[in-house]
């Protein structure tokens, strides 16, 4: 096909505290903050966006940081449950040290599918593990304490909990173009190949699992991504022709986006590339300046000043 789905575009969670969430991706995991924006549908809240140093489609982590009052979030069936990020073969030692220099609740290394990896936790409870991976192309973002040996390089998967796998499988493999790669025990590994980098999606079958409850460290949504739109529109098609409820087309500023819930009751978005994060500020500024959907510019300052200071 043509038009096909380019691997993940990117993650959205749920958080509390706004400035304790900043400073860990920041500081901690050394993610580049690449847009400082607020959710569309509540200018009181901010929307952050992480990556590399372009906010390149497969490495974006985004966060709805809805304060300390928000209630705590539960994993379970029918959500994404675990993200995962690559890091270069042998950097588990570095993050381990790191993890223990900021309080990082964290398991020890184990083997999944081969590779070795590191599960960890935000400060809100989200899971999120480190596979050490041999070849990675993308460059990374580097900081004064991450360099090319050790920085994350985006995602190597997600994890999807659900009580049964065969309708979400169905939209990976006849829909999205996915396929199976392995198994271990109750974990299936689906793969396309059309990229080489966020190119997985785990998939994690417990019958007697509970539903999740979305709310603060819980994954809000799984984007995927395609070219342009195009491609959006020919996968709208596909998903409305299988009886799926799906939005129109959304323009979210940095992308243009389809949503619908899979059958499993995991929130799948299909976002596209264009027009990218340096549409309203350039390369060098990504992240710096207080980015308004232009519903809101109106009302900028009173939204600067209910909002949490980052600085």
């Amino acid at each position: 096909m043509k038009n096909q789905i380019l691997g993940i575009h990117h993650i959205t969670a749920i958080a509390g505290n706004a400035k304790r969430n900043f400073d860990f991706y920041t500081k901690v995991l050394g993610l580049r903050f690449i847009k400082k924006t607020v959710n569309f549908d509540d200018p009181h809240t901010y929307h952050f966006y992480f990556g590399d140093e372009k906010g390149s489609a497969g490495t974006i982590l985004t966060f709805f940081p809805w304060g300390d009052e928000i209630q705590q979030g539960r994993r379970g069936a029918g959500m994404a449950t675990e993200i995962g990020y690559s890091v270069p073969e042998g950097s588990l030692d570095f993050w381990i040290e790191r993890f223990e220099k900021y309080n990082v609740t964290y398991n020890k290394p184990a083997v999944k599918f081969g590779e070795k990896y590191l599960t960890f936790l935000d400060p809100d409870g989200l899971k999120l593990e480190l596979t050490e991976v041999k070849n990675d192309s993308r460059q990374p973002w580097e900081t004064t304490e991450l360099n090319a040996a050790t920085a994350t390089r985006g995602f190597h998967h997600v994890t999807l909990t659900l009580n049964h796998i065969e309708a979400t499988a169905f939209i990976l493999t006849e829909v999205f173009g996915y396929r199976l790669l392995s198994k271990e025990a109750n974990r299936s590994r689906y793969i396309t190949d059309a990229v080489n980098e966020a190119a997985i999606i785990d998939l994690v079958e417990i019958e007697s699992e509970k539903r999740g409850f979305g709310a603060n460290g819980t994954v809000h949504h799984v984007a995927f991504r395609v070219e342009n739109d195009e491609a959006l529109m020919e996968y709208r098609d596909k998903i409305v022709k299988l009886g799926l409820s799906i939005t129109p087309q959304i323009d979210r500023n940095y992308f243009h986006s389809l949503y619908f819930r899979e059958p499993g009751g995991v929130l799948f978005e299909i976002a596209t590339e264009n027009p990218g994060f340096t549409v309203d500020e350039p390369l060098e500024e990504l992240g710096q300046n207080l980015k308004l959907p232009a519903q809101y510019e109106s009302q900028r300052e009173e939204i600067v000043k209910r909002l949490v200071q980052l600085d």
